[in-house]
């Protein structure tokens, strides 16, 4: 089959797999953010629809290595091999409706393993420089990059995101008067073993070639009331071995307060998290059941994983132990994957209902976690949003 064929049967594929995740549609509202976090918004204009590319062909680097010093694109800031930021213009800000997906497309160039990937939005005070340390970020997609061998095809693994229930924060006149808006692109990988398994990798430090693109839907109809949004943990690892990533040593969950401003009604969190530990016994490949509370009383039990990773075999053109050499069945995947090599991590959306001023608290726990030898890691990004 021809390369474009496959690349377009691919791309069909994963907006049907990412359809499930797409978050409740919020429609034109204006935001102004306060010093405790909280986002809130209102009525604004819909803008045109439109398309643009954040992101075109980025190149990431061996996340282990010094920074490297080459030039970047205009506008685009390298944080370290593994992390871009870009602010978003005045033009680009002007072409987002208030319905938005967002798409990540990845080309191997000298890592042919399975890594993570992530797109976040920050909201940094104006004509202030990037910093993690201020303003707000969260997480809004993320992804698991295939065994790829860039001398094979296809060789392009595409991800879609929905994230309308965010998209009126990047175009209201309020909050880009105080605040930058940048987009995060972060695709950690390493050349390693590319250097050594793959024709032409010798001697090079380059992981991928990565897109972000921003895709404009229809919009919906213009809400009345306030939204509010606030961070609560974005790219946190959780273990029961390392201080800050647990409540407490030898258990393995972790809490977060959190502190609303305001009462706000229809309350919702979304939540990210992947289990990541290759070493034998490894979190990555025991599914585990997850509890996610709110002020203690349990909201959701889940087990991530459970699918077939079939659909992407196409993409792991490098040999890998995960796939081997013929097809598994869907109860074979789901017996043992959390996740499937070229896939999107779900966002989970949990509703709250409506929440009173004040303090909060929301804890991730998964009871039966092991994390043996002192391996391994529950990756997790939450924020919650309301109106």
């Amino acid at each position: 089959m021809k390369k474009s064929m496959l690349i377009f049967s691919a791309v069909i594929l994963l907006l049907a797999s990412c359809k499930r995740n797409e978050s409740e549609q919020l429609s034109s509202e204006q935001i102004s953010l306060s010093k405790n976090g909280a986002l809130s918004l209102a009525n604004t204009p819909a803008a045109a629809p439109n398309t643009f590319k954040v992101f075109d062909q980025i190149l990431f680097y061996d996340g282990y290595a010094a920074t490297v010093t080459g030039p970047v694109p205009a506008e685009v800031t390298r944080i370290s091999n593994s992390k871009y930021v870009k602010k978003l213009s005045v033009a680009d800000l002007s072409k987002l409706s208030n319905s938005l997906d967002i798409k990540v497309s990845v080309t191997p160039y000298c890592d042919n393993y399975d890594r993570i990937g992530s797109v976040g939005l920050s909201f940094i005070p104006k004509n202030s420089a990037f910093s993690e340390n201020i303003g707000k970020h969260i997480e809004v997609g993320r992804f698991i990059t295939p065994f790829m061998d860039k001398n094979k095809t296809p060789n392009i693994a595409p991800y879609l995101f929905s994230v309308n229930n965010v998209a009126n924060l990047l175009r209201d006149a309020n909050v880009l008067a105080t605040y930058d808006i940048y987009v995060v692109f972060n695709l950690f990988g390493v050349p390693y073993a590319a250097q050594k398994e793959i024709s032409g990798c010798a001697g090079h430090n380059e992981t991928f070639y990565g897109t972000v693109e921003f895709i404009n839907k229809s919009g919906g109809a213009d809400p009345t009331t306030v939204v509010q949004m606030i961070q609560i943990a974005t790219e946190k690892d959780l273990d029961n071995f390392t201080a800050n990533n647990t409540d407490q040593i030898g258990s393995s969950k972790k809490t977060y307060t959190i502190n609303l401003p305001s009462a706000i009604t229809d309350a919702r969190l979304y939540l990210i998290t992947s289990a990541h530990g290759a070493n034998p016994g490894g979190e990555e490949y025991i599914r585990r059941d997850h509890n996610i509370y709110f002020d203690n009383v349990l909201k959701l039990t889940y087990k991530p994983g459970g699918k077939s990773c079939e659909p992407y075999r196409q993409y792991n053109t490098q040999g890998n132990s995960i796939y081997g050499l013929t097809p598994k069945t869907a109860s074979s995947w789901s017996s043992w994957s959390n996740w499937c090599p070229g896939d999107i991590i779900p966002i989970r959306e949990i509703s709250l209902g409506n929440l009173t001023a004040g303090n909060h608290t929301f804890k991730i726990d998964v009871p039966t976690a092991v994390f043996k030898d002192k391996q391994g890691y529950i990756r997790h990004s939450v924020y919650l949003q309301g109106r």
